[in-house]
């Protein structure tokens, strides 16, 4: 059953109603989140007329603070961050239903493009990443979450972080002569997958490609999402690309690229709202501004409405290859202005 089904006016129906009640159940259960939002002047019966209306956090706050909506002995498994940018790293806390329904919806999002099937699966990525089960850094959790949707796992990279071309011929050999599922972040699917299947003649014509991550490292080496897409289908015959948004502090619910390309769309669970940096309001279509999140999904912490740091716009509404808004990320927001975002916050939440 499709998850990209909701045009604009049934998400605002049909998501808004439970989004408010989200934000009552992280109130009454997370006292750090019921003190950012009260500092704000939000009362504690607020109703809200929009999905763009609704308070919400930075992204950065899990960085800086612990905030759960259950008790410390409810804590099945916690998420970690990259935290790159040096401000720590986010700590997202699940309990065994919340793992239970990230898995099972990022599953549901994915069988748009996957069907309902376990596909033989090349994991453009070392085993060594997902060694340590306990605390995941984001990539070995990106890894790891996406390995359950596949089989017959081959990994493109030996331990040693070098090609295993003999494998990936191996994979192809055994399996590439019907459809097969290939992960990855994306500078790394094309530096380890791209030029080696470009060097080595490899038919990939019958691959799914799920990835995601930044275009920064590619930008440099002048390869943009289209370029991307037109040197893999010339060059490895792979057509069926899908690029996802998504960040650990919304486990579960990813943002997927259309079968044509250059939109990501929002899963019937979820829904985006582009922001001016200057006043806040939402965005026209074809207006750059930041990009807030917006998942039914989190519920044992307050992270279903996220400010993220990231730029983006929106480039349509109930007009692409699935309904509802439909969007790009242009990349980060220059460090001064992300941490301008959450300094508004920061005073709120001590």
């Amino acid at each position: 059953m499709s998850v990209f089904t909701r045009s604009r006016a049934d998400r605002e129906s049909l998501l808004l109603p439970e989004l408010a009640a989200l934000t009552t159940h992280h109130r009454a259960n997370s006292e750090g989140y019921d003190r950012i939002l009260s500092s704000l002047g939000i009362a504690a019966d607020a109703s809200f007329a929009t999905i763009a209306d609704l308070p919400w956090l930075p992204v950065r706050m899990f960085k800086t603070h612990d905030l759960k909506s259950i008790p410390d002995s409810a804590v099945f498994k916690t998420l970690t961050s990259s935290g790159t940018t040096g401000a720590g790293a986010s700590r997202i806390y699940l309990d065994k239903e919340a793992a239970a329904a990230q898995t099972k919806q990022l599953g549901a999002t994915l069988q748009e493009v996957l069907g309902g099937e376990r596909l033989p699966m090349l994991m453009v990525d070392t085993i060594g990443i997902i060694k340590n089960r306990r605390s995941f850094s984001a990539r070995g959790a990106g890894v790891l979450g996406m390995a359950n949707f596949g089989r017959k796992h081959t990994y493109v990279l030996d331990e040693n972080d070098k090609p295993d071309v003999e494998a990936v011929k191996k994979f192809l050999a055994e399996y590439g002569d019907k459809p097969f599922l290939i992960f990855g972040f994306t500078f790394m699917v094309w530096l380890y997958l791209y030029e080696v299947a470009r060097d080595n003649n490899l038919d990939l014509s019958n691959g799914i490609l799920i990835h995601s991550g930044g275009w920064k490292k590619l930008i440099d080496r002048a390869v943009d999402n289209t370029e991307f897409r037109r040197r893999f289908k010339e060059d490895t015959g792979l057509t069926r690309i899908h690029n996802y948004y998504g960040m650990i502090e919304q486990i579960g619910t990813v943002f997927l690229e259309g079968p044509s390309g250059n939109s990501l769309y929002c899963p019937d669970f979820a829904d985006v709202v582009i922001r001016n940096p200057e006043t806040w309001e939402e965005q026209p279509v074809g207006e750059p501004g930041v990009i807030e999140v917006v998942s039914t999904l989190p519920r044992s912490y307050p992270g279903h409405v996220l400010l993220t740091e990231d730029l983006g716009v929106c480039n349509g509404i109930d007009d692409g290859d699935w309904p509802g808004k439909h969007f790009s990320v242009l990349g980060r927001l220059p460090k001064a202005e992300a941490r301008g975002c959450s300094d508004t916050f920061s005073g709120a939440a001590a």
